[in-house]
């Protein structure tokens, strides 16, 4: 039975909180659904941006994979209830082809080929097309109609010739007169419908028709059949009148004769739905071939099917604000949410189980949660819960540390045989060494947007063990903030530089007014366009505060 997935996921430009987090808690989940014997549901954690390089030190270090990444939420063609029709192949009659509509009661077929490469699609309209606007007695042979087929059709037998053989030359020609009749008006390679007439039979195969076909079911005489061996020529025998045979041999035909192969609309697994509703609305088709990554042929969805979609399920960590959220978040169903910071923007459907705590890191909730549900903490989950509370409260000296904090990381280095101290030190030395990464990275390795009013601010922080290698970063991103700005819509931009050791940071900033804000935010002046906030280390706690009240009484 396939499991359904549901994805734990931290924010954008996770934090080391964020991605053990959601790692912890997955594994939390299905301990805990295995204990309760459900076998429907799967927890991945995930992650909604690429890993910094402290939180890479951290997995490595305690032998775990980073998760995997998911940038958009949005519902996809994978997760609606898309049909899975069978691809057929285009040598498959068109009679054939509409008894197989009618089975599966669908108006398209895919066509494809032996390694299951879309190759066109047949609809009744081109089924309809081949019975009533075909006037040409020499479609069959056009069509390159396979013998088989026309058995097939008419319910008839071989008595001489290859079934496997092709029609490919001549016309069809129903022999109704005498035999001196028949004879004027076949030709060379022809293939003749005759009943019981053996001198038409017989004159047919002198005038060097490729196939005959006896109806009636009548018997073939001994002399028919030899001429017929020696001159090569294909006999059916069919129970059908002549006429009936005249009526279906056309629906003989291969499908790939009337098939389209130019310009078919196709989508891909991975399509987002709302991108695939606008594209076939311009087009008048119903069904619409899917694609897996491979371009091989998957199934088929209508537009009625792109109503009944599987919403993806998350469970979010260490964020409770849309704007800091996954892109198209509104589209997915949320089943819980495990936090540590200010109640944001999020809005969910349904109730959801929401667990928010004035704790300095996420990871804290998710050990006691461990505890409360007396599930055992292994030795590479208490390792990464450790160290994200440590990122998250710079080693305790955060103003959001508290004791439980502080007690949770204790413990947790007890099980997994770390010594906080030297763990810090390394994991922050690890997060410091910024000359392989670009400006970008830098910047967005720890990045929120925030609102106050009509009024958006972004803040990045950027942590390091000593100002050295902070004012090497200043001087490498200060130019990149006036781009950033517009590139990210905000009106404002602050990037805190964090001197771990010293518990100082340097703000730098830019934007309209982004320097009046903090001035009356922190009530110091800056010293060469940056302010020096001592003692301030919390983007939560400390810096964004303090912004938001001096932001607030603008307003008033």
């Amino acid at each position: 039975m396939t499991k359904r997935n549901v994805w734990v996921v931290g924010h954008k430009h996770p934090d080391t909180d964020s991605i053990c987090a959601a790692i912890a808690y997955a594994e939390l989940k299905n301990k805990l659904a295995e204990k309760e014997g459900n076998n429907e549901v799967l927890y991945v954690p995930a992650r909604a941006g690429s890993v910094n390089a402290e939180t890479k030190y951290v997995l490595s270090h305690f032998g775990m994979k980073a998760p995997e990444l998911i940038s958009d939420v949005g519902t996809q063609i994978k997760d609606i209830a898309y049909k899975r029709t069978e691809g057929v192949s285009s040598h498959l009659s068109m009679k054939k082809a509409w008894e197989m509509m009618k089975n599966l009661n669908v108006v398209t077929l895919p066509v494809v080929n032996d390694r299951n490469k879309l190759e066109g699609v047949i609809v009744t309209g081109d089924i309809a097309m081949s019975y009533m606007d075909v006037y040409d007695n020499a479609i069959l042979s056009t069509a390159r109609t396979q013998y088989k087929n026309m058995v097939e059709t008419i319910e008839g037998k071989i008595v001489t010739g290859n079934e496997h053989g092709y029609f490919v030359r001549g016309k069809v020609v129903v022999a109704t007169g005498s035999a001196e009749i028949t004879r004027t008006v076949l030709e060379q390679d022809d293939l003749v419908i005759v009943g019981d007439n053996e001198a038409a039979q017989l004159v047919s195969i002198e005038c060097g028709c490729s196939c005959i076909i006896i109806t009636n079911g009548l018997k073939i005489s001994d002399a028919v059949i030899e001429k017929a061996k020696k001159s090569e020529v294909v006999i059916i025998s069919s129970p059908y009148d002549s006429f009936t045979v005249a009526r279906l041999i056309n629906q003989s035909m291969p499908i790939k004769f009337f098939m389209t192969k130019e310009n078919i609309v196709s989508f891909e697994l991975d399509d987002y739905v709302n991108e695939v509703r606008e594209a076939t609305v311009k087009v008048r088709h119903r069904d619409f071939p899917i694609l897996d990554e491979n371009q091989n042929y998957v199934g088929m969805f209508s537009r009625r099917n792109l109503l009944d979609t599987q919403k993806k399920q998350l469970i979010l960590v260490d964020h409770n604000e849309k704007s800091q959220a996954v892109k198209n978040v509104d589209e997915a169903e949320i089943l819980e949410i495990v936090d540590h910071h200010r109640l944001g923007s999020l809005e969910t459907i349904a109730p959801v189980f929401f667990r928010n705590q004035p704790l300095g890191s996420t990871s804290t909730i998710i050990y006691q949660i461990y505890q409360e549900k007396g599930v055992e903490v292994s030795k590479q989950i208490a390792g990464i819960l450790c160290a994200a509370i440590v990122s998250d409260t710079l080693m305790f000296r955060s103003p959001t540390c508290t004791a439980l904090d502080v007690q949770a990381a204790k413990e947790l280095a007890v099980i997994a045989g770390v010594h906080i101290e030297t763990l810090a030190h390394d994991m922050f030395e690890a997060g410091s060494n910024f000359d392989s990464k670009t400006e970008d990275e830098i910047l967005n390795q720890d990045f929120k947007i925030f609102y106050s009013g009509n009024i958006a601010f972004g803040v990045a922080q950027v942590s390091a063990m000593g100002q050295p290698e902070l004012d090497k970063v200043r001087v490498r991103v200060q130019e990149r903030l006036v781009s950033m700005c517009g590139e990210k819509k905000v009106q404002m931009l602050y990037v805190m530089l964090t001197d771990i050791m010293e518990e100082t940071t340097t703000l730098i900033y830019y934007g309209d007014n982004a320097e009046s804000v903090a001035r009356e935010a922190f009530k110091v002046s800056p010293q060469g366009k940056a302010f020096v906030l001592h003692g301030v280390v919390s983007r939560k706690k400390q810096l964004i505060p303090a912004l938001m009240k001096a932001l607030t009484e603008r307003m008033f």
